[in-house]
């Protein structure tokens, strides 16, 4: 396991093609000046000392060095020691909705990022609970399996958008009965208790029906289901977009403009079958503290997880190659070596002509 202590320190990265563009600007800058001073290859007879591969030379060991020493700061680890650990905590799946309509602006700046956003400061705040992701729409897909490792979860789940499934649509029966199947079946020690949460953000326009059905199937297996209405009983028009470019709005088969509206009741009624709460999300509140509250509420059990315990440091090693690099940096010399004044264009040795017996 690989992992860098200070990944803050990442965006230094971008120093280094900054570096590059500016060297490249000051070399073409260089060469139109020799221009102006005249011939180009008179005026490089008239600069014997100067080389130019030794300027690349520098740099080159100046950048690797730099690479090397933001790598230091970074300090990148490697676990050396994989150990269970055994922690209290409930498992929460949280079902997203990917569909077309998860575009609609009645939430700012979408649906759909809204949701996003309030999915990572759960994550922020969850304590030794383990997580999952699933994603749907047509059909429901395992986007993270349930995972302690919450900055997999935040990865995975800024990679959510609506062209991650194939199939378009709103199948909410489909997510909570694949979110059955993540939680693990009869056999699972976990099912002991009510220590489970399914949380569905969705905007409750549900096309494929049996959703009642799956939440009682759900709530049979301990299974806590919360929903999130995302978006406004009132309905908006959804965006089409190419790229980041509004071209429009997406028109049914008769070419008028379809409208989607949150459906509350559909939501309320899973709630209710679910034993959960339902809440109606808004830009000022999409009701995550009344939501911790709920999951701070479940039995807690004991979640067993391999972890690394113990991190290797190799940031001596980076520390180290960077001070050699720069200390090689500073011996080369701007200036021709006497050896390559030696050598003539062809790599041919300059020698004295050898003195003739009369």
């Amino acid at each position: 396991m690989l992992r860098f202590e200070n990944i803050q320190f990442l965006y230094a990265l971008g120093a280094i093609p900054v570096c590059i563009l500016l060297f490249m600007l000051t070399s073409a800058w260089k060469k139109r000046m020799i221009k102006r001073m005249g011939e180009t290859n008179l005026v490089v007879q008239l600069m014997p000392e100067v080389s130019g591969v030794k300027a690349r030379l520098k740099f080159t060991l100046f950048t690797v060095a730099l690479f090397l020493l933001i790598l230091t700061m970074l300090n990148p680890q490697a676990g050396s020691r994989l150990e269970e650990v055994k922690r209290r905590g409930a498992r929460i799946i949280i079902a997203l909705d990917v569909s077309n309509s998860m575009k609609a602006t009645d939430l700012y700046p979408n649906r759909l990022e809204r949701a996003k956003q309030a999915i990572s400061k759960l994550i922020d705040r969850l304590q030794g609970d383990e997580l999952g992701l699933i994603v749907f729409a047509g059909k429901a897909y395992v986007q993270l399996p349930v995972t302690t490792d919450y900055a997999a979860a935040k990865l995975f789940l800024d990679n959510i958008d609506t062209d991650i499934v194939p199939t378009q649509g709103t199948s909410i029966a489909s997510a909570i009965d694949l979110a059955v199947e993540s939680f693990g079946g009869e056999d699972d020690k976990s099912d002991q208790g009510k220590n489970k949460a399914l949380i569905i953000i969705t905007d409750g326009e549900d096309h494929e029906g049996e959703v009642p059905d799956a939440a009682q199937r759900a709530v049979k297996k301990g299974i806590a289901i919360h929903t999130i209405g995302m978006g406004s009983p009132s309905g908006v028009p959804i965006p089409v977009y190419q790229g980041k470019t509004l071209i429009g709005y997406r028109k049914d088969r008769s070419g008028a403009t379809i409208i989607t509206k949150l459906n509350e009741p559909a939501l309320q009624e899973i709630a209710s079958i679910g034993q959960g709460l339902y809440i109606h999300a808004t830009n000022a509140d999409i009701g995550l503290n009344r939501l911790l509250d709920s999951i701070s509420s479940l039995d807690k059990s004991d979640l067993e997880s391999k972890v690394y315990t113990n991190y290797d440091d190799y940031f001596p090693v980076f520390a180290f190659l960077t001070l050699c690099l720069l200390l090689i940096e500073v011996l080369v010399p701007e200036r021709k070596s006497k050896l390559y004044k030696r050598l003539n264009l062809f790599g041919e040795v300059k020698t004295k002509p050898k003195k003739t017996l009369k």
